[in-house]
């Protein structure tokens, strides 16, 4: 059985996925592992790069965009490995990435689910570790709250969270999103509901309800380019896709009135978008 299996969902982001397939393929250690690419129909010439600069991975060419959780779902149907790697294609690993991932999940098997250290094109820290999210840091969000008192969310962001060691968490980023696989080689599906947003954190959620462990450590360094397939998308849809999974989610998890309460709220938080606009508010990142 394969030691590890890559699935990297592509979106209009072709050069920064043939230096991501690049730098993954020569990775050092002694370990085997395949890399899987599901395009959701780009439109760029990334299939056509895929087919002629890297014939080595394996090709899902989708004739539409499926979203993340449905693409990422077509190729762990077909993956037999002990584990897998969620891998966002605006992503590079370092030369030992993968190795020092393997090591460590080897010698920590209470880890179902663990993101490794995340660092920013400027060698800063990605603080990506989140709580489970609560109706109220959400309607914090769909408020624009933050705007007004900016420790709001520290709470829910874990803003005190030490990226120097190891520890159980809630949940950790998508980009960058390494699974234990059963003794068969494989793992459980994502859920299809959602198309963009709370996928991971569904995950991260079931894998606890089942008895499983989130983990971070530090063992592990990537980089994170953050987004470049997610700025491509209007900021309409974007929030379109926000508000749906999110609905999707306290549905799914919480008692119904918290659904209710935050679809309520949704066209609160356009008319003060609106607002800041005009107040010259900054766009948040994608949390």
């Amino acid at each position: 059985m394969l030691d590890l299996a890559i699935v990297i969902v592509s979106w209009k982001v072709k050069d920064k996925l043939a230096a991501n397939l690049r730098e993954l393929l020569a990775s050092q250690g002694d370990f085997a592992f395949e890399v899987w690419v599901v395009d959701n129909n780009s439109g760029d010439g990334t299939v056509e790069m895929l087919k002629n600069d890297f014939p080595q991975v394996h090709l899902i060419a989708n004739l539409d965009n499926r979203g993340f959780a449905r693409a990422n779902n077509q190729a762990i149907r077909e993956i037999r490995a002990r584990y897998v790697l969620l891998l966002n294609p605006d992503m590079m690993v370092q030369p030992t990435t993968l190795a020092n991932m393997l090591a460590w999940c080897d010698a920590n098997p209470q880890a179902t689910v663990t993101g490794c250290h995340l660092v920013t094109e400027d060698g800063k820290t990605l603080l990506h570790v989140r709580r489970f999210p609560t109706v109220w840091d959400q309607l914090a969000i769909v408020l624009k709250l933050p705007h007004l008192f900016p420790h709001i969310l520290d709470h829910y962001l874990r803003t005190d969270f030490d990226y120097t060691q190891a520890a159980p968490v809630d949940s950790v980023r998508g980009g960058f999103f390494w699974i234990r696989a059963d003794r068969e080689g494989r793992v459980p599906l994502l859920d299809e509901r959602y198309f963009l947003w709370f996928e991971e954190v569904d995950y991260c959620r079931q894998v606890k309800l089942s008895g499983g462990q989130v983990w971070y450590t530090p063992a592990a360094t990537c980089l994170d380019y953050v987004g470049q397939s997610f700025k491509q998308v209007g900021r309409g849809q974007a929030q379109t896709y926000f508000r749906e999974s999110m609905i999707k989610y306290f549905t799914k998890w919480e008692p119904r009135w918290q659904s209710w309460l935050l679809k309520l709220a949704w066209p609160i938080g356009i008319l003060l978008a609106i607002c800041g606009e005009k107040l010259n508010w900054h766009r948040p990142a994608k949390t």
